[in-house]
């Protein structure tokens, strides 16, 4: 619903206190980040477990992969409204595997060194630290796609059922980058390759310029819309939270922003499922365990046919549900609806399968598909 342009008293006093908290104490937003300790550490890939108030492990472990570039605040993003705190809530142990600073001394790193090392030993570690149990993989946009690739490549790993969030494998689907991609057709990807090489990738700023223009509209109409939504402090928080977690973007590593500029945006690699990465033929179709891939319906990075393509690869899984919520990129993730839709998907989803549900008659290939 639409904020009225008619005050109520109510509202002005609500608008006038939490103009004084923006503008004298700094913000609204809780973000002090859900306390974690490390488990292991590996370069490019230290695993943290967050920490519960009270020890109760009823449930199967939760593996959070986040994107590269991305902070990992995007499983955290506020009190309130906070994935890591929400699992923690239903009593999942919950670990996070954090990548760490990217440097121009890291350039050569691909998207294999995660693959194949980074995300195989952080499953392995998450499993070892809950008691041998399997775990389940929340992974969000590149994250998604990266766990994927690693359980196709390594089938044996102890995994029980992953959920991917805004992951598109389907790249001609994302029309914002189609501009870029007939460019770089022309000149044969030549001056996006000398850009990264001599960069050593893409350096955070420019990662950040380019998260904020796939929501521009959302960017640019942000003074309207907190000027009219200033009596609403949670929906203050979030946009809080939002600039928080955009403005502390990280980098690429170059080999990798290679291999996701030539092989994902313009040859469109990974639509047939199949992928050559280090000395591996990795083929999706290998992966073994039920997938959920949620899709954002708002959101141009990861429109929704580019998440749901994941259901015509996945042809080893047992069970492959699609889903689409409210939000955008990273609200679909975490955005204020996110409780309601692809966090309550989530949790149902792991609850069935920890529980050895495989519900005999049901289709084997179901695509259920949200309003």
């Amino acid at each position: 619903m639409a904020p009225s342009l008619i005050p109520t008293p109510d509202g002005v006093m609500h608008a006038a206190a939490n103009a004084f908290d923006l503008l004298v104490k700094g913000g609204v937003a809780d973000l002090r980040r859900t306390p974690a300790r490390v488990i292991d550490e590996a370069p490019q890939g230290t695993l943290l477990q967050y920490l519960a108030g009270e020890e109760r492990t009823r449930h199967l472990p939760v593996l959070l992969v986040p994107p590269l570039a991305a902070p990992t605040s995007c499983f955290d993003l506020r009190r309130g409204c906070s994935m890591a705190e929400h699992l923690l809530g239903l009593g999942h142990p919950t670990y996070l595997v954090e990548y760490g600073t990217i440097g121009f001394s890291d350039r050569e790193l691909g998207l294999e060194h995660w693959v194949q090392d980074v995300l195989p030993r952080a499953i392995e570690r998450t499993s070892a630290d809950a008691g041998g149990k399997p775990v389940q993989i929340v992974g969000w946009c590149l994250g998604g796609i990266m766990s994927l690739l690693a359980l196709a490549a390594r089938p044996d790993l102890p995994v029980n059922s992953i959920a991917v969030v805004a992951s598109p494998f389907d790249f001609a689907e994302l029309r914002i980058f189609a501009p870029i991609r007939q460019m770089a057709n022309v000149t044969n990807g030549l001056f996006a390759t000398l850009a990264y090489r001599a960069m050593g990738g893409a350096p955070a700023p420019l990662v950040k310029r380019a998260f904020q223009l796939s929501s521009l509209d959302k960017y640019l109409t942000k003074p309207l819309a907190v000027g009219l939504n200033l009596h609403d402090r949670d929906f203050l928080a979030q946009i809080e939270a939002v600039d928080h977690f955009t403005n502390n973007m990280t980098a690429y590593p170059g080999r990798t922003m290679g291999q996701l500029y030539h092989r994902f945006f313009r040859v469109n690699d990974l639509a047939d499922g199949r992928l050559e990465l280090g000395d591996h033929d990795i083929d999706l179709a290998d992966v073994r365990v039920p997938v959920l891939a949620v899709a954002g319906k708002d959101d141009v990075l990861a429109p929704q046919k580019a998440v749901h393509h994941v259901g015509s690869l996945l042809t080893g899984a047992p069970e492959v549900q699609l889903k689409s919520g409210p939000g955008g990129h990273l609200g679909v993730l975490t955005g204020r609806a996110a409780v309601g839709s692809t966090w309550r998907w989530i949790d149902e989803f792991f609850a069935r399968h920890e529980a050895g549900d495989a519900r005999p008659g049901a289709s084997r290939r179901r695509r259920a598909t949200a309003a």
